[in-house]
């Protein structure tokens, strides 16, 4: 009993340092957020007075509303893109015994390996060629180079784990191939297909260095160049608040999404990581 609670307090002890580790920084962003002037450099860890004048400069002071709006168009986009060519290519890749099947699945890892600034001269030759420089659909063709590999993949362990009973039922009825997948399987892998498309759109949305490089204009940013861009009135000094106040914004509602749908992500995630 004795030995019991100790790992019961051990595992709650730990729990909690993991807790604070991830969730601090956050609360931090918030708390200076909603301070001004010397108070930013406060170490009180609960603030005395609230100020929102931070919130109000970022949108006031740059397009940062149309960066969001952006941020979303190129997310959406690239999510979109990803979840049409990634469930073609699971059920190819789960159902259809062909040559080379492992060989491209990892091939499809092995592309995922690569650091960004590996490849970030070749696609920008090819988003040149193409004539997508400072436009927002070149963004999203560079993002599923970091997003298809993902979903592919977890696409495609989950369609292994479907019955086949079901599928071989649908073409015994006359089904076809196009219709076996839009309106049998695709239902059924709706836990999956959430999980991997708020993942994809976590990684759109936070994306960097494709987008600082890809877009010139201020017009056509996505928030994260937006707020790394952002200065104060001589140029010179970084006000902590603002930069605070406009990560807070961005973050904010992807956490909301998670907590929403956190269920489904999981679910997601798991089925097919004993039997792949």
């Amino acid at each position: 009993m004795f030995v019991r609670l100790i790992r019961r307090g051990a595992f709650g002890l730990l729990v909690s340092l993991i807790f604070f580790y991830a969730v601090f920084p956050f609360y931090w962003a918030i708390v200076s957020s909603l301070r001004t002037g010397q108070a930013l450099f406060s170490t009180d860890l609960v603030p005395h007075s609230f100020d929102v004048r931070n919130y109000v400069a970022v949108f006031a002071e740059q397009p940062f509303g149309l960066n969001i709006l952006n941020s979303l168009l190129v997310a959406g986009t690239t999510v979109l893109l990803s979840l049409a060519l990634a469930v073609p290519a699971c059920y190819a890749l789960g159902r259809i015994a062909f040559r080379g099947r492992v060989p491209l699945l990892f091939a499809f890892l092995g592309v995922s390996m690569f650091p960004q600034i590996a490849v970030l001269s070749g696609m920008f030759e090819i988003i040149q060629a193409l004539g997508l420089y400072n436009r927002l659909l070149g963004l999203s063709l560079c993002y599923l180079l970091v997003t298809l590999p993902l979903t592919v993949w977890v696409l495609t362990a989950f369609m292994r784990d479907l019955p086949r009973e079901i599928e071989e039922a649908a073409l015994v009825d006359g089904a076809s191939p196009l219709l076996l997948v839009w309106r049998i399987l695709l239902p059924l892998m709706a836990p999956a297909i959430m999980a991997t498309g708020l993942l994809a759109f976590i990684a759109a949305w936070n994306e960097f260095l494709f987008a600082l490089t890809f877009t010139i204009s201020s017009e056509t940013r996505t928030v994260p160049v937006a707020i790394a861009l952002i200065s104060g009135a001589t140029g010179y000094e970084l006000p902590w608040g603002n930069v605070m106040a406009a990560s807070v914004t961005v973050t904010l509602p992807l956490v909301v999404l998670v907590l929403i749908f956190q269920r489904r992500i999981v679910a997601g995630l798991t089925v097919g990581a004993i039997k792949t």
